[in-house]
């Protein structure tokens, strides 16, 4: 799994290497309970609330920030995107599969962890987990939908050892 990250809003330089590892084993966590082994990239954004607004905006029709935004390339089926996506579908220079992009607000990041009484290790890996199940095919629109991603989420979670708490990560 690569994970392509930009950061353009976060924590200081110091902490992006530990954000950074928290979010490549997140991903892959998410690759490996999907049964997903074919080479996969992910481009992940950090950006403000203001950035995350206009996208919202722009491609939501929805004009306020939100904390994490999913751009699949692939209209997955939960639960099948091993089965669905194939090597035909990789970039023939580095052989992955390019799933989407995620776009996570660090403002809410923080903001959420207060709010919600736990760490901001385990609301980004949360939210970087929430998105890379929408890119898999998952979604919450439908109440079965929502407590089959939710359970997906906690089921990932606990096997990362991420759990709500201030010492969770």
């Amino acid at each position: 799994m690569k994970l392509w990250i930009q950061w353009e809003y976060g924590p200081d330089e110091a902490e992006r290497a530990h954000y950074t590892e928290i979010f490549e084993r997140t991903a892959e966590a998410a690759l490996q309970e999907e049964g997903v082994k074919q080479p996969m990239e992910v481009e992940l954004n950090v950006v403000d609330d203001e950035a995350i607004h206009e996208m919202n905006r722009q491609y939501r029709q929805i004009d306020r920030a939100t904390d994490v935004l999913s751009f699949p390339l692939w209209d997955l089926t939960p639960g099948q995107a091993a089965a669905e996506l194939s090597e035909d579908e990789a970039d023939p220079e580095t052989g992955h599969i390019c799933l989407g992009n995620i776009v996570l607000s660090w403002d809410h990041v923080v903001a959420q962890a207060e709010e919600y009484g736990h760490s901001t290790e385990r609301e980004a890996a949360f939210l970087v987990l929430h998105s890379m199940l929408h890119l898999l095919g998952y979604d919450h629109m439908e109440a079965a939908e929502e407590e089959q991603m939710s359970g997906k989420q906690k089921k990932i979670l606990e096997a990362l050892g991420i759990h709500r708490g201030k010492e969770s990560v």
